[in-house]
């Protein structure tokens, strides 16, 4: 499927019944933060999830770069159907088998940790099988970072590079966000309803890929250009309008009552 012209973009239609919906999480529900660990949801807005998980069946997960042990504490005390570390991790799900840290890896952390003090502010987010490297604290230092990941990646064999907000993370190269929305579809609540991604980052484009091709829709959260995503949504603030007005009675989504 080709890319969506910005100004074809609008904002995106109610929710119904049949939908499920799956949510993106840094750059779509929190803000980004100077590291990963200072993000909070905004006021108000787990009740508002709870209550649209419970319009839709069950049918609302997270599907995240991050652990489902760290979107477990963001969330808490909800528990919502999760895809974590790009689908590596699938709540419910047996968990993929992580590669046993390789020579390649560990000269590649080692590489990160000299460049980080090289550069105050780079953070290294070591999630076991994948790492991650952020520059959001240290903006000159984005091209050093993404050149060094580059200069490794040919020796991890298995893993690819993917680039972020201000992040480059080392995945495996069967991991992404498309094949968790998949894999998701096939399970109850989610079969058998149009799947609906809203998410702000490249790694998104593999969520809005999949759900166009389930007959479903996607949003992109922001003002990035050339993305698969349907409809359109400015900003997290937005985001949480939008769910707010989902789980609000009206004309607008009689399908739910």
């Amino acid at each position: 499927m080709a890319a969506v012209s910005p100004q074809r973009r609008v904002m995106p239609p109610h929710l119904d019944a049949g939908c499920a919906l799956f949510l993106d999480v840094d750059g779509t529900l929190l803000d980004f933060a100077p590291t990963p660990d200072e993000v909070a949801l905004p006021e108000g807005a787990l009740p508002v999830i709870t209550r649209l998980s419970e319009l839709l069946g069950g049918a609302l997960a997270l599907v995240s770069g991050r652990p489902l042990h760290e979107l477990d504490r963001v969330f808490a005390p909800l528990q919502l159907p999760a895809a974590g570390l790009h689908g590596q991790e699938l709540r419910g799900a047996p968990a993929m088998a992580a590669a046993a840290p390789s020579q390649a890896m560990q000269t590649l952390r080692a590489a990160a940790v000299r460049l980080a003090q090289q550069h105050p502010g780079v953070v290294i987010e070591d999630k076991g099988g994948n790492i991650a490297l952020h520059w959001r604290k240290a903006p000159e230092a984005g091209a050093h970072v993404t050149a060094l990941a580059q200069a490794h990646i040919g020796q991890l064999a298995g893993y690819r590079l993917q680039p972020g907000d201000h992040v480059v993370e080392v995945v495996p190269a069967n991991v992404d966000k498309g094949r968790a929305v998949q894999a998701l579809m096939r399970q109850a609540p989610f079969a058998g309803r149009r799947p609906v991604f809203v998410g702000d980052d490249l790694t998104d484009e593999y969520g809005f890929t999949a759900a166009n091709a389930l007959g479903g829709w996607s949003v992109l959260v922001g003002q990035r250009t050339n993305s698969h995503a349907i409809y359109h949504l400015p900003d997290t603030g937005a985001v949480h309008d939008w769910l707010r007005r989902n789980t609000e009675p009206g004309p607008t989504n009689t399908e739910y009552a």
